[in-house]
């Protein structure tokens, strides 16, 4: 066991390390992609840090992203340089150095109509977009720079593209990511550095002294059904999309008030479209983007206001209606219902103005903001995923002060999640491995992009018991390792914690994984300590889940659909935030 595995026994450790003893230096509230990246800057600085989320590690919107690293190339038609060059050299540090394992390089396709007109103005955005990486990787090319295409050239590249669809294309590149994994892995990486995480403990109120100030928080333990109190110098909230409510817990008016926009993205079979690249597709509101991964294309995404449960978005009829529409305007061979295996819908939260006088200490960022919403308490909102680390640095930064931030400067560009320092070299070792351990290329391939220099902990597993060197029955592109890895390693503690964020079958698979629930159950029942009646208990958990989805989607509005979800899943909605 290594000082980053995160299981059910750290968890307990954790919460009694954070209930008990001298007060933390930080504790970070929300366990996504943002509070992943302050809690560790903040265990990296040398600090006493821990985090509680609501639910399990990237449960919120950072599990439903698009999957990708980018610099954001429809902002430089917005003028914003600045912003494009700060998400391009977080991009290129992921890439090299940081977590190669999980963030590749991956080529687009640029479909242009205008030969001539568009062509030019298009190489000039995107030759500066190529410029601005350049220039914050200091030099050096993380990724390939653009290349022009004919449309012959353009269709050899993408098969499937309609010849109407184009007059030529600019190939250029951004990066892919496992959303979840990238989170967990920036705890586990955290957790290494000493931090204490734990998942399922909810914060219910925050406490303070006799002066007003915020000196800790009440919070509720789900996986033992008590109620704890953690001390701590300093809180930072990093709640996305429940910002508000959490800011509410401290009774202030001041804070940040964040906007919940839904985009939903479809899932095909990887065999359903020819294509060597990705598509980056502009749209009348935003971009859509056609996004091969391994097995299958991930196709999105919308924009549109959501102002129902916030715990459970759903993917509509209506929505699922426009993504089939925009993909198939440029598709040869176009797509249907039918074709799609999967779906899955999250919130973003839209930075608003403050509420409340705004005269608390303040660090505004160009997507961005950290507030101190009172004493002792900071809040951070805005973003995205590919400048993670930007905002966590700011959010300690300004936490911290000026004084004791420049004293414990941020090291985390400098600091390698877990399985990337010697990924390259286990690559290199990639068909000796496949050999010995009779697994294809493709296997070793896939257990590499998602484990890296981590993999000899795997192969391990499989020495004492080779059983788990075999795939899954139902889902052969995982092996049984991986579950039990979740659950070892990952911090895993029910079903669907392994099932939606770290082997994916919430989406990927036509039945989202039900076809895989017996085997999967019977590989991790005896590590988390369950009996007949607990694992039944989840099994069926996980079973409404997915009915609610599916019932949702015969729905065209987002009130109806949320509607339909919980009734299938038998539970009563949550209720409603106001919008205003």
């Amino acid at each position: 066991m290594t000082a980053t595995a995160l299981t059910a026994r750290s968890r307990a450790e954790a919460l009694e390390q954070m209930t008990s003893g001298e007060p933390l230096d930080l504790l970070v509230v929300g366990g996504g992609v943002t509070g992943a990246g302050i809690v560790l800057d903040a265990a990296s600085r040398g600090l006493r840090v821990g985090i509680v989320e609501a639910g399990d590690w990237a449960s919120g919107t950072s599990q439903w992203s698009s999957k990708l690293v980018h610099g954001g190339l429809r902002y430089l038609y917005q003028l914003n340089f600045a912003l494009v060059a700060e998400a391009l050299k977080e991009r290129g540090l992921l890439l090299t150095s940081l977590a190669p394992h999980l963030v590749t390089a991956q080529p687009f396709l640029w479909p242009l109509k205008m030969p001539v007109v568009e062509r030019s103005y298009s190489a000039v955005g995107v030759g500066m977009y190529d410029a601005l990486a350049v220039l914050g990787a200091k030099g050096a090319k993380t990724v390939p720079l653009q290349k022009h295409y004919s449309k012959k050239g353009a269709r050899r590249l993408f098969p499937d593209i309609r010849e109407d669809a184009l007059s030529g294309a600019i190939r250029f590149y951004d990066a892919r990511v496992d959303d979840a994994r990238l989170v967990i892995d920036l705890v586990r990486t955290a957790a290494g550095y000493g931090a204490l995480a734990a998942t399922r403990t909810r914060v219910t109120s925050f406490v303070k002294d006799e002066t007003g100030r915020v000196v800790g928080a009440e919070v509720h333990d789900a996986e033992a059904g008590r109620d704890l109190q953690i001390r701590a110098r300093r809180v930072i909230a990093a709640a996305g999309v429940w910002t508000e409510e959490v800011e509410q817990l401290s009774g202030t008016d001041e804070g940040l008030k964040v906007l919940a926009s839904k985009g939903i993205h479809i899932v095909v079979p990887k065999d359903r479209i020819a294509g060597d690249t990705g598509l980056f597709l502009r749209t009348e509101k935003s971009v859509l983007f056609v996004i091969p991964w391994e097995r299958y294309w991930v196709i999105g995404t919308t924009d549109t206001p959501w102002t129902e449960d916030r715990d459970h978005p759903v993917t509509t009829a209506a929505d699922v209606d426009y993504v089939l529409e925009h993909a198939n305007s440029v598709l040869a061979r176009p797509l249907g219902r039918d074709d799609i295996i999967g779906t899955y819908a999250g919130l973003r939260p839209l930075l608003q103005p403050h509420r409340g006088d705004g005269s608390a200490s303040t660090k505004v960022s160009r997507e961005h903001t950290v507030a101190e919403v009172a004493p002792g308490l900071w809040s951070i909102a805005g973003g995205k995923l590919t400048t993670y680390r930007v905002m966590a640095q700011d959010a300690v930064d300004v936490a911290l002060g000026k004084a004791e931030a420049t004293r414990r400067p941020s090291v985390t560009d400098r600091t390698p999640l877990v399985g990337a320092a010697g990924y390259q070299a286990y690559r290199s070792q990639a068909p000796r491995i496949a050999a010995t351990y009779g697994w294809t290329e493709e296997q070793v391939e896939h257990l590499l992009s998602r484990y890296g220099s981590e993999l000899p902990t795997l192969l391990a597993m499989v020495d004492e018991d080779p059983s788990l060197g075999r795939p899954l029955t139902a889902a052969p592109a995982y092996l049984r390792a991986e579950a039990v890895f979740a659950v070892t390693h990952e911090g895993a503690l029910h079903l669907e914690d392994v099932l939606m964020h770290r082997i994916r079958l919430h989406y990927e698979t036509r039945d989202r994984g039900l076809s895989a629930l017996a085997e999967i159950t019977a590989l991790v029942a005896p590590l988390l300590g369950w009996d007949a009646e607990r694992a039944a208990a989840e099994q069926q958990t996980y079973r409404d889940r997915v009915a609610g989805e599916a019932a949702a989607e015969l729905e065209r509005t987002d009130a109806d659909a949320s509607r339909a979800r919980a009734r299938a899943a038998g539970e009563t909605p949550r209720p409603v935030l106001p919008t205003c």
